[in-house]
């Protein structure tokens, strides 16, 4: 299948369009009913069934992985735990002490708010198509009079360095590049190290999700930008729909003043609380895959501010594009099937492009394909 060379209909820039004035967003940006954010009761899913208790103040696990690195083997034992479950009942976790210098994460989100806050031909030079998505874009689907979400972005690749290209990523501010290259190599690092506590927490060798991937040389990595304006009627619309991530681990750097991300429980949604210095790591279908559903690729969505924008830094850690990924042989038994054929991440995106229905079901449905 040859892929889209063009946008179906003239872009709309979403940050143009909240910086006019409207009052009212336009029809192309109205979510369905049952799509739109909502009040919600305050019964939220736990482990043990359904219990009274305040959505507002739950908030994924946030792990500490400062006890990793220590000699108290209790403690990193209960690290690794908590790691373990957060894969396994919630998808999503916040780390701290990850590693990752927390000036060069301030300094990642100021260049990018500052590229956003540019006069918008000098955005526009770096144009995106469908074709590759790489650039200054404000849809992620071709399909002509769909309903669009409420943001701007810019995407990029990192890994395998053969992608790699400087000269598609903005010129201004001058610093961007620098930081962005420096970011992203301590980020691949970090990514790095989660791997290989997923694979310890799965009984596997501490290099099997790393191999699986394409080894450090050879995998995916990619950066989406994410640019959130004001929005006049944010009970309507969405910034980004839901959805699980097709790939293998998201490592998302938050607005820290601004909440928006949001995380399916159940019948419900979690608004994530991002704690200062914080990364939050979801689990991809990828993973899901590769652990045979022990680990959960999680549903989730943004929701967007009347009175403030947002920028957010999604780092996409994936499989190297031709590689089969299938349930590891270590996680399959005769009560464990395989629940997943086998299938490249190629494969995958074609996949859920042409037939996979939207939100967390377009990883489910591989198992009828079988």
């Amino acid at each position: 299948m040859m892929a889209c060379q063009e946008w179906p209909e003239p872009i709309i820039r979403v940050q143009s369009l909240a910086e006019s004035g409207i009052n009212a967003i336009p029809e192309r940006f109205i979510k369905p009913q049952s799509q739109r954010p909502k009040t919600q009761s305050n019964v939220v899913p736990t482990k043990q069934g359904f219990n009274d208790v305040d959505v507002e103040n739950i908030n994924i696990p946030v792990i500490d992985f400062q006890d990793l690195y220590g000699e108290d083997k209790n403690l990193k034992e209960q690290t690794l735990k908590r790691v373990s479950e957060a894969c396994r009942e919630w998808g999503f976790f916040q780390v701290l002490n990850h590693g990752v210098n927390h000036d060069l994460m301030k300094s990642a989100r100021e260049v990018w708010r500052e590229f956003f806050h540019q006069p918008i031909e000098a955005k526009e030079k770096y144009a995106n198509s469908p074709l590759t998505y790489e650039g200054y874009g404000s849809r992620l689907g071709i399909k002509k009079g769909a309903i669009l979400d409420w943001s701007d972005y810019f995407f990029l690749h990192y890994m395998p360095s053969s992608l790699r290209d400087q000269e598609k990523w903005p010129s201004l501010p001058n610093s961007l590049r620098d930081v962005i290259d420096e970011y992203g190599d301590e980020v691949v690092k970090l990514g790095g190290r989660v791997l290989e506590l997923l694979s310890i927490n799965l009984g596997l060798k501490k290099d099997f999700l790393m191999n699986s991937f394409g080894g450090e040389s050879e995998i995916g990595a990619c950066l989406r930008v994410n640019f959130y304006p004001k929005c006049p009627q944010p009970d309507l619309t969405l910034g980004l729909s839901s959805h699980s991530d097709p790939g293998g681990m998201t490592i998302l750097l938050p607005d820290e003043n601004v909440s928006g991300l949001q995380v399916r429980r159940g019948e419900h949604w979690i608004t994530v609380k991002p704690v200062p210095n914080a990364f939050i790591i979801n689990i991809g279908d990828q993973i899901q895959v590769l652990s045979n559903a022990i680990y959960k690729s999680i549903e989730h969505r943004v929701i967007v501010n009347s009175n403030k924008d947002r920028v957010s830094l999604a780092f996409f850690y994936n499989p190297r594009s031709d590689l089969l990924i299938q349930p590891a042989k270590e996680l399959v038994s005769e009560d464990r099937p395989p629940l997943y054929p086998p299938m490249t991440f190629d494969e995958y995106r074609l996949y859920i492009r042409t037939k996979g229905p939207c939100g967390k079901s377009q990883v489910e449905s591989l198992t009828s394909q079988k």
